[in-house]
C-alpha cells in the first residue's frame, strides 16, 4: 500500500490558495496573500456584482441590495505550499522534510521508495507549513503533506503518500489537506484523484470524498500506475466548481432553504386542528384487511392527510411490498452495472465500450440494423426502466458481439476481440440467470 493515514484524525474543513509556483511560498506567516483567488469578498464575487447591478438597475429601487459578508475562512491562516524538486534551497529542505514525515507517519513503507518519489520530479507535494518562526527552513516546518503525480493528458492524479504530524492531528489537519489539495488540482486540470490505500486509510479516504466504486474509465490510468497487493484502489471526483474548503456552510445554507421551503409549504396546513375521529368512522369498512390498498384507502380518508399533500401514490409508495419492490430494483441496477463493469474491464472489450461513430463509418447502418455498445448499455441501466432482468443485459451483450461479428468480417482485429468477449460472455453466463 502507497497510503496509509492511520494516524490521521478527520475534521471539518475550510480553504486557501496554491501558487503554481512550487517555488512560492503562499503566505508570510500568520496571514493569507492578498492574491489569494480562494479569498471570497461578498463585494468582489462575481454573484454579488450581478446582483448589485440588477438591484442598482432595477427602476423600483433607489438602493442597490447588498448581500451579507461571507463569514471569515479560517483556511486563510494556513501556510501552503506547493513543493517540488526545481533544486531551490528552500524546496530542498521542504522535500527533506516530507520525506522525514512520510517515513515517520508510515513505518510499514520503505524509506528508500519514500525518498525516491518525492524527490522524483514528476511528483509533487501539497505541504502545510508551521507558522512558527523558529521552525522556518528546517525539518520541523512540515505539518503534513501529500505526494502526489499528476498526468495532465488524462486529467488525473494519483496520490503516493499522505501523512500528518502525529502532534498536529487534533487539529483536523488531515481534512484540510485533502481539500487544499482539491481546491488546488482544478488549477491544473485534474478531474479525479485515484489511489491505492490499506485497510487503515479506507475509511479516511471515505470521508474525504473517495469511492471504492471507480468511475473513471480504466483506459485512462490502466498502464500508467501499477497495482498493489493488499490495496484497495480508490478514486475521488474532484468537481470544477464547489469550493471544498467550504462545504460546512454549504450544507447549512441548503439545509436552511429546504426548512424554508417546507414550512412555507406547510405554513396553513400544520396549524388546522381536526376533531377526533367518530366511533363509526370505519362503518362499513373492511379494517381486518391486510391489502396494501385498502390500508392506504383507510389513511387518505383520515380528514387532514389529503388537505396535508398527501395521494394515493404516496401512501402505496410507502408500503412494505412497494419498499421490497424499491430494494429489489436497486440491488438489480448494482448487479447490472457490475456485469457491464466486469465487461468494461477485459482487455479485449476496448472497441466495445463506445458506440460506433456512423460519422467516419458511414456505411455502418446499411449493414447493423440495431446497435448496441457498452456504453449504452449502462445508460439504460442507469436510467432504471429498461433491463428487467440480467438476461435482457446478456442479450444485448450477445447483440453486441453479433454485430461487430456481422460488419468486420473475419481477419482483423474487431472480429478478433468479437470473439474473445463472446468466449468470455460463455464463461460468466451463469452469472447473468442467478
Amino acid at each position: 500500500s502507497k497510503s496509509n493515514m492511520s494516524d490521521v484524525e478527520i475534521l471539518s474543513s475550510k480553504k486557501r490558495k496554491l501558487s503554481p509556483d512550487a517555488s512560492h511560498e503562499e503566505a508570510d506567516e500568520g496571514g493569507p496573500s492578498s492574491s489569494s483567488a480562494f479569498h471570497h469578498d461578498s463585494s468582489s464575487s462575481p454573484s454579488s456584482s450581478t446582483q448589485h447591478a440588477t438591484s442598482s438597475s432595477s427602476p423600483n429601487t433607489t438602493t442597490p441590495t447588498k448581500l451579507p459578508p461571507r463569514p471569515p475562512n479560517t483556511y486563510d491562516n494556513i501556510r501552503t505550499a506547493i513543493v517540488i524538486n526545481n533544486g531551490t534551497r528552500t524546496n530542498l529542505i521542504r522535500l527533506i522534510g516530507l520525506k522525514s514525515l512520510f517515513a515517520r507517519q508510515l513505518p510499514k513503507m520503505p524509506k528508500e521508495y519514500i525518498a525516491r518519489l518525492v524527490f522524483d520530479r514528476r511528483h509533487k507535494s501539497l505541504a502545510i507549513l508551521s507558522s512558527d518562526p523558529e521552525k522556518k527552513d528546517c525539518d520541523d516546518e512540515i505539518i503534513g503533506g501529500i505526494c502526489y503525480r499528476a498526468y495532465p493528458e488524462m486529467r488525473f492524479a494519483e496520490i503516493a503518500f499522505c501523512a500528518v504530524s502525529a502532534s498536529q492531528q487534533v487539529k483536523g489537519y488531515g481534512t484540510k489537506l485533502m481539500n487544499l489539495l482539491k481546491m488546488h488540482a482544478v488549477t491544473e486540470g485534474i478531474e479525479f484523484f485515484i489511489t491505492y490505500a490499506d485497510n487503515y486509510a479506507i475509511g479516511y479516504f471515505k470521508k474525504q470524498g473517495f469511492t471504492k466504486a471507480v468511475s473513471m474509465p480504466k483506459g485512462r490510468y490502466q498502464g500508467l500506475i501499477k497495482d498493489y497487493d493488499g490495496g484497495t484502489i480508490m478514486e475521488c471526483y474532484v468537481h470544477p466548481t464547489i469550493d471544498f474548503t467550504r462545504v460546512p456552510e454549504m450544507i447549512q445554507a441548503q439545509k436552511e432553504f429546504i426548512l424554508e421551503r417546507i414550512r412555507a409549504g406547510t405554513a396553513k396546513s400544520d396549524k388546522v386542528v381536526y376533531p377526533p375521529l367518530p366511533p363509526d368512522f370505519y362503518a362499513g369498512q373492511d379494517v381486518k384487511s391486510r391489502a396494501e390498498k385498502g390500508a392506504a384507502e383507510r389513511s387518505l380518508a383520515i380528514p387532514g392527510v389529503s388537505e396535508a399533500g398527501w395521494t394515493m401514490a404516496d401512501l402505496m409508495a410507502s408500503t412494505r411490498d412497494a419498499k421490497d419492490s424499491d430494494k429489489k430494483k436497486h440491488q438489480l441496477k448494482s448487479d447490472l452495472l457490475a456485469l457491464v463493469s466486469k465487461v468494461q474491464d477485459q482487455q479485449y472489450s476496448w472497441c466495445f465500450r463506445d458506440p460506433v461513430d456512423t460519422n467516419e463509418v458511414k456505411d455502418y447502418l446499411d449493414v447493423v440494423g440495431d446497435p448496441i455498445d457498452l456504453k449504452t448499455m449502462e445508460k439504460r441501466i442507469r436510467r432504471g426502466d429498461w433491463y428487467k432482468t440480467k438476461h435482457m443485459l446478456f442479450s444485448d451483450m450477445m447483440k453486441m458481439v453479433n454485430n461487430c461479428k456481422l460488419y468486420n468480417g473475419e481477419g482483423n482485429t474487431y472480429y478478433d476481440c468479437a470473439v474473445s468477449l463472446e468466449k468470455y460472455l460463455a464463461s460468466i453466463s451463469p452469472m447473468f440467470t442467478e
